[in-house]
């Protein structure tokens, strides 16, 4: 057997193995809420109408209410994903909404474990955003 077939079929035995352990775990439900902002940073235009966009791994899954000439805003909104994988990337990213473009405020990232977990993540601009999560079986 040529060495370049020999990469091949270990490149195979590779991807195959990896397939196998991703496909027998067992899929989670990640819930993000008791979103929390504190001390956002205000513009020459006043204070912030603050919003938080969410997303997981790959994709946008969610934005909360705009909460209009608030420093300390709080947002109800509890967001559920199906199939979370632990390690995947859960991203939260504040803006400041205006009439021409939305300004980013701070981006908050972590790689998501199992249990339920209280992060506080302070933003670029400044102020802080709290928030929980809980990744857990999908029952």
């Amino acid at each position: 057997m040529s060495s370049s077939s020999l990469l091949w079929c270990l490149l195979v035995v590779c991807v195959l193995t990896v397939v196998q352990i991703y496909a027998a775990e067992e899929p989670k439900v990640l819930k993000v809420f008791n979103l929390h902002a504190t001390d956002l940073h205000s513009s020459l235009l006043g204070t912030p109408d603050a919003y938080v966009e969410v997303f997981r791994a790959y994709g946008f899954l969610g934005r909360t209410e705009v909460k209009k000439d608030n420093r300390d805003p709080s947002w109800k909104e509890e967001f559920s994903f199906l199939n979370a994988r632990e390690n995947n990337i859960l991203r939260l990213e504040v803006y400041d909404s205006d009439i021409n473009s939305d300004d980013l405020l701070g981006t908050c990232e972590r790689s998501i474990k199992i249990g339920t977990w209280k992060h506080q993540c302070f933003l670029k601009k400044g102020g802080i955003l709290n928030y929980s999560y809980t990744l857990e079986p999908l029952q």
